[in-house]
């Protein structure tokens, strides 16, 4: 399958995960990570014809996969926590950027054109369009330190996802390997520094979306898309997922997109292509 497109499969399933969390806003973070990261890592049993050898990675590839799935998240809610949600994830968006412009220094033959440097530009502002353009108190400029554990978590995922590219090939399904183990961890940071709740059905059947889609498997479909296509390009199309998220959102709360939003998924859809054209 094309690279480009398996990449949007991701980005679809990242973009249901705040309307999935809205749902769940009720469950502690690290509780709902750990579990969600166990479901997704059962993909990765049919995907390797139940053959667990094929989860079998050097320590260092593993501790790549634990570096991107766990820290990523682990900066990300405490983020969340102590800077505004909209601005911590707008810093966090930062990524798909990151992706793009530090190819060149994590791959081997690779360098930056203007074009690539250019979409990257006018995709983080139709992101940031996105996320802000919808105004209110969540919009305002306000300085916390959370943004520096945002801008730690956008590094880590576009290092993890640019590092996968330089360790020894590896499987697709070693992803649940990694699942496994983060969230392994995340249940430990859970039973650390958060109190226990009681889950009830409902609950446990929107976890399991999340494992299946946006915290599992969308990290198949990623590194399936990295492992064939162009880094640059599957990070500017990364850019759609703050646009998709934003609209599902709208979706969910039954209203209307806005003119900034129109405006962004322009920007936002036009980097995209402006990338896929570079050489």
């Amino acid at each position: 399958m094309n690279a480009n497109l398996l990449a949007l499969g991701a980005v679809v399933l990242w973009a249901s995960l705040a309307a999935l969390g809205v749902s769940l806003n009720h469950v502690p973070p690290f509780l709902l990570t750990g579990l969600a990261l166990l479901v997704g890592s059962l993909i990765a049993l049919p995907l390797s014809r139940f053959d667990l050898r094929q989860w079998r990675v050097p320590l260092s590839t593993l501790a790549i996969g634990i570096y991107g799935l766990f820290g990523f998240h682990f900066l990300l809610f405490i983020a969340l926590r102590h800077a505004p949600p909209v601005q911590a994830n707008l810093v966090n968006y930062l990524w798909p950027l990151g992706i793009v412009v530090m190819a060149p220094l994590f791959l081997p033959g690779v360098s930056l054109t203007r074009r690539h440097v250019a979409a990257a530009l006018i995709g983080f502002a139709g992101a940031a369009l996105a996320i802000l353009g919808r105004g209110g108190e969540g919009a305002e400029a306000v300085w916390a330190w959370g943004y520096l554990p945002a801008l730690g978590s956008a590094f880590i995922w576009a290092s993890y996802s640019l590092l996968t590219k330089r360790v020894r090939p590896f499987p697709t399904s070693a992803i649940g390997g990694f699942a496994l183990a983060s969230g392994l961890l995340s249940l430990a940071c859970h039973a650390l520094l958060e109190p226990s709740v009681a889950l009830s059905a409902q609950d446990w059947g929107l976890i399991v979306l999340l494992g299946l889609g946006p915290l599992g498997g969308a990290f198949f479909l990623w590194d399936a898309a990295l492992k064939r296509g162009d880094a640059r390009q599957i990070g500017v199309l990364s850019f759609l997922t703050p646009l998709l998220s934003t609209l599902t959102l709208l979706a969910l709360r039954g209203e209307s997109p806005s003119l900034s939003v129109g405006v962004a998924a322009a920007m936002i859809i036009g980097a995209a292509v402006l990338a896929t054209r570079a050489r």
